[in-house]
């Protein structure tokens, strides 16, 4: 049978590659395929996924590749298809509209076009032909032919009206008398009461989503009412509680590390089995954090099984972190079909082969595997994981060790061969394709997760790798002409410029980046960037970021993203970032242009709190006063080390730290702030000052001491628990 070929052969993205032999006569978004659509006058279907995406491999077998489907699409339509990871913003303008006519979003998404590329028509997933009551993708696609056939004047004039809702929505201003309070913050912390969920943590029902920025919100709430107020210690149990039972939960591969996208049920038993960068980034400083709050191995364990998969499983030989796995993978080795999970799942009878009886009954016991496998009823509602396990943590090492007869070390030495036995089986699988595009937004998530995986756990690996993939975006990802980002590299850099995600994202990277290492270079690299965002996005006129620059006039709107989903919205990371870099370096224009973009959010932060948690812990913020901690003294003296090691143990909402460990980093900091001209170390050793808005205590130079400081500071008491490196 002849291979068909389209224009997609000829692009970069992985998605679209993929697409690439359909029969569909696709085009990348561009002139090429807007030109047609005007000068045939055809509607544009365009088709936004992105590479790892279940259900879009599925309407791909089911329509994309079917004759007469693409028959009809290439005689009707000029069709389009977007990676929304390389194109997030055609990807948001269409999807708020089909958030706002649905009432539900997601990939594939599927909207029509006129040929000035207005939307009318939109959904996400459509089976081919219909059925159990849904329309199917031949029958929509006929209906839409004919009404541009029969009623163009009617079809335009409803893309005209939808587009100046859309644009309404968009333009939506703050309101800069509008005062922030800590009310909101409350109002925040009551409506996570109401959803959480006792039995099983997380926040409402199925499916469920690991939203890291929920769990940072409580970690920070938590610390503004005192860690030891009520408020606070069910603050931090809903965020441990629930961090607790994903880490035991199908949601966390237990032999490889990281975590899957989604649960599909309540229980975190059964995922959704892609695994995203962001969502092992932003995972691991929760569990981080967690840790540093509550000193329980677990949560060190767990973030650190997510960092080590990242280097080993999704990092390039150049250092810059790859986008995602697939959840579906091949049946068997040269089988064509593929499957949802079936990498990752496995029979009793497999496991008891590879382990042998005894061994497998310890497991089993540990990780909840049955005979007939764990995944029927409400977790497996379609049975397509009949008679399979997907690995839990059923039982801890206490209660195996217990009812095998063995101490509770010897256990877990047997359980972590049984592991690693498992692993290596698993390992010759046909693993799960891996879209290797380096997102500039995800990776500048990663370096901050690294850069706190270093501070806490005290690995050299993870700085390391932190700054490998700094080194790897300034090299490659960073337009040596103008100095602005680009969006994604593979086999080299994309053309597409960043975002304010890419800006945002990094810039925060960067300053973790530089309270781990210490190196000026990074937060230079920083200021020079966030100048660069504020020069490219900021709204003068009504404050707050755009996300895209508005060179693009095929981009029909340019949105102000409010909303914290699966990754944080650029204003509000962009307004944390001001405001450390404020903090830090004694700018104030920055800490006004923070109180500008929160007042942006002001609006959705009062009617839905939880639309913005990550703007809450801005928030938050700055309502506080400004916290620095300076330490002045060699580097590498075991003084610096020992306070440096005191900061990095305790959790410290609010605070920025520097260091001044030579000439070079005293002057600099020194040109950026008067403050730091007077700071000196106390008879020739290390030295800590803890300021309120560079206003110090009276310099320490003994650990202890900086430790009884930190406690005054951040309400805890000063014999609290902490974790070690």
């Amino acid at each position: 049978m002849e291979k068909h070929t389209n224009r997609l052969a000829n692009e970069k993205s992985p998605y679209l590659l993929q697409h690439a032999h359909n029969p569909v006569d696709w085009y990348p978004w561009g002139e090429e395929a807007f030109a047609k659509a005007r000068r045939e006058n055809k509607t544009v279907f365009l088709s936004v996924g992105y590479s790892t995406c279940h259900w879009c491999h599925v309407m791909e077998r089911e329509s994309f590749e079917n004759p007469e489907i693409a028959a009809f699409l290439n005689r009707h339509f000029v069709s389009i298809k977007v990676d929304r990871e390389e194109r997030p913003d055609v990807d948001r303008v269409y999807m708020t509209f089909v958030q706002a006519t649905t009432g539900r979003g997601g990939w594939p998404m599927s909207v029509w076009l006129t040929p000035d590329l207005k939307p009318f028509v939109g959904g996400t997933y459509f089976p081919p032909d219909n059925a159990f009551g849904r329309t199917g993708f031949l029958s929509m696609l006929q209906q839409i032919a004919g009404a541009w056939e029969k009623a163009e004047d009617q079809v335009r004039t409803q893309a005209d009206r939808i587009l100046g809702q859309l644009r309404d929505v968009a333009n939506a201003r703050s309101d800069p008398n509008t005062a922030l309070s800590a009310e909101v913050l409350s109002e925040g912390l009551k409506e996570m009461e109401r959803r959480f969920d006792n039995t099983a943590g997380g926040f409402g029902s199925a499916p469920k989503f690991p939203r890291p920025s929920e769990l940072l919100f409580l970690f920070h709430e938590a610390y503004r009412v005192g860690p030891d107020s009520k408020a606070g210690k069910r603050a931090i149990e809903m965020a441990a509680f629930s961090l607790e039972k994903m880490a035991a939960g199908g949601i966390h591969d237990h032999l490889g590390g990281g975590f899957h996208r989604y649960s599909t049920d309540a229980q975190w038993h059964v995922p959704h089995f892609e695994k995203m960068l962001y969502d092992q980034a932003q995972l691991a400083e929760a569990y981080l954090i967690a840790h540093q709050i509550t000193g329980r191995a677990v949560f060190a364990d767990t973030a650190r099984d997510t960092l080590d998969y990242v280097l080993r499983n999704m990092t390039s030989a150049e250092g810059g972190f790859f986008s995602a796995e697939d959840a579906d993978s091949a049946m068997g080795s040269g089988s064509q079909e593929k499957a949802e999970g079936v990498f990752y799942v496995w029979t009793a009878d497999e496991i008891e082969t590879v382990l042998g009886r005894d061994c497998a009954a310890e497991f089993d016991y540990v990780h909840g595997v049955e005979p007939r496998g764990n995944t029927s009823g409400e977790s497996d509602p379609h049975g397509e994981l009949h008679g399979k396990n997907v690995l839990i943590q059923r039982h801890d090492i206490p209660e195996a060790a217990g009812k095998f007869g063995v101490s509770a070390e010897e256990m877990k030495t047997r359980l972590a061969a049984s592991r690693e036995k498992l692993l290596a089986v698993r390992a010759d699988r046909p693993r799960p394709h891996l879209d290797d595009k380096v997102i500039t937004a995800w990776n500048g998530l990663m370096i901050t997760a690294l850069a706190k995986g270093y501070q806490v756990l005290g690995d050299e690996k993870y700085l390391d790798a932190a700054n490998r993939s700094a080194d790897f975006i300034h090299k490659n990802l960073l337009n040596k002409k103008n100095r602005t980002l680009l969006r994604a590299w593979r086999d080299g850099a994309g053309t597409t410029g960043g975002f304010a995600e890419d800006y945002a994202f990094l810039i925060r990277g960067l300053i973790d980046l530089y309270e781990s290492g210490f190196d000026t270079a990074r937060l230079e690299w920083a200021v020079a960037i966030q100048k660069m965002q504020d020069e490219l996005f900021f709204d003068d006129k009504d404050g707050g970021y755009f996300s895209s620059n508005g060179d693009d006039p095929s981009v029909l709107l340019r949105m102000k993203e409010d909303y914290d989903g699966a990754e944080p919205s650029p204003n509000t990371l962009s307004a944390l970032n001001l405001l450390r870099l404020a903090h830090l370096l004694g700018n104030q224009a920055w800490a006004d242009k923070a109180e500008r973009t929160l007042k942006t959010l002001a609006r959705q932060m009062r009617q839905s709190p939880l639309a913005t948690p990550m703007g809450l812990v801005a928030l938050d913020s700055w309502l506080s006063p400004a916290e620095q901690i300076v330490i002045v003294g060699k580097n590498n003296a075991p003084g610096t080390r020992e306070m440096v090691a005191s900061i990095w143990r305790k959790f410290l909402p609010g605070a920025v730290w520097a260091l001044i460990g030579d000439e070079d980093s005293h002057g600099f900091f020194a040109r950026q702030a008067d403050f730091y001209g007077g700071l000196q170390p106390v008879d020739e050793k290390s030295t800590a000052y803890v300021c309120k808005d560079f206003v110090c205590n009276l310099p320490v130079t003994d650990p202890a001491a900086l430790e009884r400081q930190l406690a005054v500071a951040h309400k805890y008491p000063a014999a609290a628990k902490s974790s070690s490196q």
